[in-house]
């Protein structure tokens, strides 16, 4: 039985972790458990991910929320209905209109069953996901980390997760994505929970400086 996260057990795989990371367990004695930050595994989170690849959450959040003001029900087939001019008035790019327009017609096809991710292994999970385009690791892993629930994915080429692990060992300069990938390996079998803990510390971070600049 594949084992995930839920509200239950997150606050006590923290403690293990800060056990084995006294720069994690700072983060957990001054901000708390993180959000889970779970969302619904289907395809309106999927492509809500993919809205997120390289831009704010704020730009994507927009993006998201006005698909979901024209369409009320995100569905494959919805999208699809959607010419190119629609797309653009949802604030898709021409690349992120390719990539959801790949994702519908493979669900539409039945090319991928999104179900039927729920119990495969975290590598089978990706290989398939990674069968769409615009679809790469880091996609796939925070599909993985936020809808799927597993404990131990690190989402690969995260800015906020490197900004997050400098400032907190104090480093000259950011790890590259190969870099924090052997890095994270000392926090398996629970990157996930890792993961959660420096977006906190990242988020906590920035919210408490901008209140100290106002």
């Amino acid at each position: 039985m594949i084992k995930t996260l839920s509200e239950t057990n997150l606050t006590e795989i923290c403690l293990e972790l800060s056990v084995i990371d006294m720069d994690l367990a700072r983060i957990f004695e001054k901000y708390g458990t993180p959000p889970l930050w779970a969302r619904e595994a289907n395809f309106a989170t999927l492509v809500h991910i993919i809205l997120e690849q390289q831009v704010s959450l704020a730009s994507a959040r927009s993006a998201f929320n006005k698909l979901k003001e024209k369409l009320v029900e995100i569905t494959p087939e919805n999208v699809l209905g959607l010419d190119d001019a629609e797309m653009k008035d949802c604030y898709f790019s021409r690349q992120k209109t390719i990539y959801a327009r790949d994702l519908s017609k493979a669900i539409v096809d039945r090319k991928l069953n999104l179900e039927n991710l729920q119990s495969l292994s975290d590598e089978e999970v990706k290989e398939e996901l990674k069968q769409i385009k615009g679809i790469g690791d880091w996609t796939a892993q925070c599909y993985l980390l936020m809808a799927l629930l597993r404990m131990d994915v690190m989402p690969r080429g995260d800015i906020a997760l490197h900004a997050a692990y400098q400032k907190l060992k104090d480093l000259p300069k950011r790890p590259n994505s190969d870099e924090f990938i052997k890095l994270a390996e000392k926090w398996s079998p629970y990157r996930a929970v890792a993961a959660r803990l420096l977006w906190h510390f990242y988020l906590s971070e920035r919210k408490t400086k901008s209140r100290a600049a106002q």
